[in-house]
């Protein structure tokens, strides 16, 4: 299963689409996997990924998540872990037990902050940005453990992925987060979502150049891709997530379709994100589609 998705995403001529999912605050991911079933989706997809706590709010465990949509759709799925909320000895707990359960691609993620978190006084870990988690991926795929030890069981083949913004006001600041990041093993590095063809070639560009300086050569880049059909979100997204750039472009005709009603507005957003979705899969088409578990949007851009 992971052999084939690595195989896929490794061929520059193959179409390469995952799915984020989010699980909820809830003691169930069922209500999820459900609703992906019942929209088709993952006869359109190559494979998902599972976010691990995002903005530090408590969510259902990623790894878990992972698990349970292996098991009902046979695909293979990314799980997050992040080390705001693992030192190292539970990083590699956490791996052991996802290793036996099948759950064998990685992303690793350094993780927003604690301070931001709905839980009183939080405090996050830290102990290294997701390098580190590469690292330890790196050991146990030599059978050992960031310690040295050899296990009595060795771990199956762990395939490690990471992510980077999409956008940066000096593009050099890009290179180096791609050329750290491939040069610790990652196969494949998720950008931030992408809204014009520029950034894309850009950020293509820079990818090229950190393969040769990491060494590198079979790291790949996958662009994220977030489908916007309200202006609140555009305006949110521009203003206040770092590392994306939303062109103005996009904010002012959302800006005049939010005018004319709702409708409209949706009906604009979703043609521009169809048409960076088309641009995308011409020129690059490995893909990382997010939602926010808004799933009928994956569905009109995938039909």
């Amino acid at each position: 299963m992971f052999e084939q998705l690595i195989k896929k995403l490794q061929d520059p001529k193959a179409a390469y689409i995952t799915l984020e999912t989010t699980p909820k605050h809830d003691a169930s991911f069922t209500p999820v996997i459900d609703k992906i079933e019942e929209l088709g989706l993952p006869e359109r997809v190559d494979g998902f990924s599972t976010t691990d706590n995002p903005l530090a709010k408590l969510k259902y465990s990623s790894i878990i998540a992972a698990m349970r949509l292996q098991e009902r759709f046979k695909k293979p799925v990314l799980a997050t872990m992040s080390m705001r909320d693992r030192n190292k000895i539970a990083l590699q707990s956490d791996l052991l037990g996802a290793n036996e359960i099948d759950v064998r691609a990685i992303l690793a993620l350094t993780g927003d902050p604690a301070k931001i978190s709905d839980q009183p006084a939080a405090k996050g870990v830290f102990e290294s940005d997701s390098s580190m988690l590469l690292d330890i991926i790196k050991c146990f795929n030599a059978g050992i453990d960031y310690a040295g030890r050899e296990f009595g069981i060795k771990p199956r083949p762990i395939y490690p992925f990471a992510v980077s913004n999409a956008f940066a006001k000096n593009p050099k600041t890009l290179l180096k987060k791609f050329t750290k990041k491939l040069s610790h093993g990652a196969l494949g590095i998720i950008t931030q979502p992408v809204f014009d063809e520029r950034n894309a070639l850009t950020l293509l560009e820079l990818f090229e150049e950190a393969k040769v300086q990491s060494g590198n050569r079979n790291g790949v880049l996958i662009l994220g891709l977030f489908p916007v059909t309200r202006l609140r979100t555009a305006q949110f997204l521009a203003s206040h997530v770092p590392g994306i750039h939303v062109p103005k472009e996009w904010i002012d005709t959302l800006y005049e379709a939010h005018k004319k009603g709702e409708r409209e507005e949706e009906k604009r957003g979703l043609a521009l994100s169809r048409e960076i979705f088309e641009t995308v899969k011409e020129i690059h088409p490995k893909i990382h589609l997010m939602t926010a578990n808004r799933f009928s949007l994956a569905k009109a851009l995938l039909d």
